[in-house]
């Protein structure tokens, strides 16, 4: 018998750091009476005042200072660490996007709605390939 999808909605504060408060979500939804282990980011939508991003096979994150809408997020939170993309634009429109590093600051508000996936577990581990942490999805 399938279990439903079941869904979270966070409102992040202004101030918050978007990466740590979602790794604080997963940490807390891990240790709940009905854990979650895997949970995906269905919508997010806000504005930050400065983004850390990480582009496609750059060693690290750049700074974006803002104001900066949110216009998407998507990613993988599990046991095994979050895997996160966001897109976001500037005062004059300009779109940026990549990894998701600490330093994702809210402005007014990120609203956030995850897809909690009772019968998975998302783990992390080392792919000899690319040689980074990569997905493993197992069902309970």
């Amino acid at each position: 018998m399938a279990t439903e999808l079941r869904i979270e909605v966070l409102r992040l504060a202004p101030g918050e750091d978007l990466r740590t408060a979602l790794q604080h979500w997963s940490e807390a939804a891990a240790r709940a009476a009905e854990p979650v282990h895997a949970a995906c980011v269905l919508s997010a939508v806000g504005s930050l005042t400065r983004a850390q991003l990480r582009y496609a096979d750059a060693p690290a994150g750049t700074r974006i200072d803002g104001p900066l809408e949110l216009l998407s997020l998507a990613g993988t939170l599990g046991r095994g660490g979050l895997h996160l993309h966001a897109s976001v634009a500037d005062a004059a429109g300009k779109v940026l996007g990549g990894h998701v590093m600490h330093g994702c600051n809210v402005r007014t508000t990120a609203e956030i709605v995850l897809g909690l996936l009772p019968e998975h577990v998302f783990d992390r581990v080392p792919d000899p390939a690319t040689g980074y942490l990569e997905l493993l999805a197992q069902r309970r």
